[in-house]
């Protein structure tokens, strides 16, 4: 079936989003036991650790000037973000973590137009807008009966979303000449050491591996974390920018949805109905930026 070039961008979406759909079921398993800053650190580190056989292989072709992109790329699609999301999901449901995260692909389009110089076109403003409709609902609808508990923590998913966006136009536009596992491994061994440092310096991450009874299947959850949906994932997911373009790879938000849901469910969140409005908003969104006029 890999034979077929125009069936290898769809097998890339669908499984990244089975892989990024599960992320944030596994940020709430690492979450029972590190706090937020803790499962950034760690998540990073394990990423930059399984990539390091590859990315030291990489670093002798580069130039300075890549270097510093690679840096900068490596910290808005991977190092900020593990951070937001972790200390979102210390308040949100892991389930509509995932529903924001959809989010992704109006603000590809949105910082294209502002950072790059990429023209609105047909539906997009009002893509944009019915997106932006359905966030407002979803984080202003609560879990169980807090009404307006989380919808601030909501505005960190929103952040890691605008940072996504533009992460993709970067690469897109100013580091295309590189091979897409160049992108992925390179960026994570600048980011990692940062990580590493924190974790190992300045947490309380070895002292709670060795207290805490339920530390090293928390930590195991993280490390598959790191290296599925941020390692293994992230590469993917740069080959399918350089096939396909941001736009069109960010659309993976489609399906990611739906899977981070039915993990929530499976392990006994609860979904209201304000939730579910806000998903079909949010999607419905960016279906509508999508679509192509003459």
């Amino acid at each position: 079936m890999f034979k077929n070039p125009a069936f290898l961008p769809v097998f890339l979406l669908i499984l990244l989003a089975m892989i990024w759909g599960t992320s944030f079921i596994l940020i709430k398993q690492g979450l029972q036991v590190f706090p937020p800053d803790e499962v950034g650190a760690l998540r990073v580190t394990a990423a930059c650790l399984f990539m390091l056989p590859y990315s030291l292989t990489q670093i002798r072709d580069l130039e300075w000037k890549d270097h510093m992109k690679l840096l900068a790329s490596g910290l808005m699609g991977v190092f900020i973000p593990a951070f937001l999301f972790a200390t979102a999901q210390t308040k949100l449901p892991s389930a509509v973590t995932g529903i924001l995260n959809t989010l992704s692909p109006l603000f590809t389009m949105l910082s294209g137009a502002l950072l790059f110089g990429v023209v609105f076109r047909g539906y997009a403003i009002l893509g944009v807008l019915i997106g932006l409709c359905g966030t407002t609902i979803l984080m202003l609808t609560g879990s169980g009966s807090e009404l307006f508990g989380v919808h601030w923590f909501g505005l960190l998913v929103v952040l890691a979303c605008g940072l996504y966006g533009s992460n993709l136009n970067f690469i897109k536009y100013k580091i295309n000449h590189l091979k897409p596992m160049t992108i992925s491994s390179v960026s994570l061994l600048w980011i990692g050491p940062l990580a590493a440092t924190y974790l190992f310096g300045f947490s309380d991450f070895l002292p709670r591996m060795q207290t805490h009874e339920g530390a090293l299947n928390a930590m195991g959850f993280i490390v598959l974390l790191g290296c599925m949906s941020t390692a293994i994932a992230g590469s993917l997911f740069t080959l399918l920018v350089k096939l396909k373009g941001p736009l069109y790879s960010s659309s993976v938000t489609y399906l990611m949805p739906v899977v981070a849901v039915l993990w929530g469910v499976m392990d006994g969140e609860q979904l209201l109905p304000g939730h579910l409005v806000g998903m079909v908003l949010i999607i419905g969104g960016v279906w509508v930026a999508n679509i192509k006029t003459s």
